[in-house]
């Protein structure tokens, strides 16, 4: 096994295998930060700030590949291999025996890569080993502006060479708008093929409000078969004005999605500041935003009338204030770290480390951190159990893969 040093997000980070200590247990809360929005109150006891577990693991780090380009998500294929996004819109095959990254695929369609825009999230067709499906999102240049759309093709090697073959845009979120942020976006397949896609609002003052529109594409999950149609069964399907492919609606900028244990899809939004939250999304069901946040604008003043619950909105699971920037997202269900069997694990850009969110039935019961001082874009769980998480550079710069296990 190699050995490397390099920095990550300015602090040194040598040898391969890196130990993370566990937080000290006199530290009651994993966030201990001040509150944006001090005077908000949680709807429930437990809904934010949740106390850390009795024990914690000790986790090491093992950096798998290094000075890739800038990535958004990373897939595990069926031999091991990790299939990548890069953001300005190439992807690639990276070996988990040397690190090495194939060469761009060809085929990538164009994408719009400015400020949030950019080649997204890719899924592998529940089929794959057969079909060589897979999915994929990404911010498309549209006449007009832009949007986050959907494909689908083929992926196919020869000769240690990839390819798309057969690209087909199966979903465009309308109505085109030219802007550069919220795109989302997070491709689950669900128990029953079904695909569930998440989206942003688009962030201005003008898109947002078309989270609450069942009419725009805006702030919403959508529920697809793989051909990008709408479920016949989808809560909307018949409704007049309606887009059929809504699952729920009512949400902010969704980058972090999973399946749990039951195959149920849950999710976790980026917030204003303050205010990033957790939720499972039921069919039809309105998630509040803009109406009902936790946080506050930017600038500090309220969001909306700055109310926090109203009749006809959901309840977030959990919430965080300060927010921890969420971005990828996986239900662990391995042996290799057992302290963490049913826990959900996310990215936390603004954290910069893994949250660890370990759960009592449907509500969170302790929160834990394992701190990784760089911006987790991704994190999945490879099939021998260890947790691999794609870290991301502000503004630009190569990316890391690291594999987290058990000391």
């Amino acid at each position: 096994m190699r050995t490397t040093s390099f920095f990550l997000a300015g602090t040194m980070l040598a040898a391969t295998l890196l130990a993370v200590p566990a937080f000290a247990q006199t530290t009651r809360t994993a966030e201990t930060g001040q509150a944006n929005a001090p005077d908000q109150k949680p709807a429930f006891e437990g809904q934010t700030r949740a106390t850390l577990p009795d024990s914690t693991p000790e986790i090491a780090v093992d950096v798998v590949a290094q000075g890739l380009p800038h990535l958004w998500a990373m897939e595990f294929l069926p031999d091991g291999r990790m299939l990548v996004t890069a953001k300005e819109g190439t992807m690639h095959v990276v070996s988990q025996e040397n690190g090495e990254a194939s060469p761009a695929i060809e085929g990538v369609p164009e994408v719009m890569s400015d400020g949030q825009g950019g080649l997204l999230d890719v899924a592998l067709a529940p089929d794959f080993e057969s079909s060589n499906r897979i999915y994929f999102s990404y911010s498309e240049p549209r006449e007009g502006g832009n949007g986050t759309s959907v494909a689908s093709a083929t992926l196919a090697e020869q000769d240690g060479k990839f390819s798309l073959q057969d690209v087909k845009v199966i979903f465009q979120q309308m109505p085109t708008y030219d802007g550069d942020k919220h795109f989302g976006s997070r491709l689950v397949f669900g128990p029953q093929g079904e695909l569930y896609v998440t989206v942003g609002e688009r962030s201005d003052a003008e898109t947002r409000v078309g989270a609450q529109d069942l009419g725009s594409g805006f702030g919403k999950v959508f529920r697809l078969d793989a051909e990008g149609k709408a479920h016949a069964d989808n809560p909307f399907a018949t409704q007049d004005g309606a887009l059929p492919e809504i699952w729920s609606y009512g949400h902010r900028n969704l980058q972090s999605a999973t399946l749990d244990g039951q195959g149920r899809l849950w999710t976790v939004e980026h917030g204003p500041k303050g205010g990033d939250e957790l939720n499972r999304p039921e069919a039809g069901k309105n998630y509040g935003w803009p109406k009902v946040t936790y946080g506050v604008e930017y600038s500090g003043g309220k969001v909306g009338e700055g109310i926090t619950a109203l009749e006809g909105t959901e309840q977030p699971v959990y919430y965080w204030d300060p927010v921890i920037g969420p971005s990828g997202m996986a239900y662990y269900d391995g042996d290799a770290i057992p302290e963490w069997k049913g826990a959900f694990l996310i990215g936390g850009l603004v954290s910069q480390g893994l949250v660890v969110l370990h759960m009592d039935g449907d509500k969170v019961a302790h929160e834990e951190r394992v701190p990784l001082d760089a911006r987790i874009r991704d994190v999945k769980v490879a099939s021998d159990g260890s947790v691999f998480a794609v870290t991301e550079p502000r503004g630009g710069g190569e990316s890391t893969i690291l594999r987290l296990v058990k000391r």
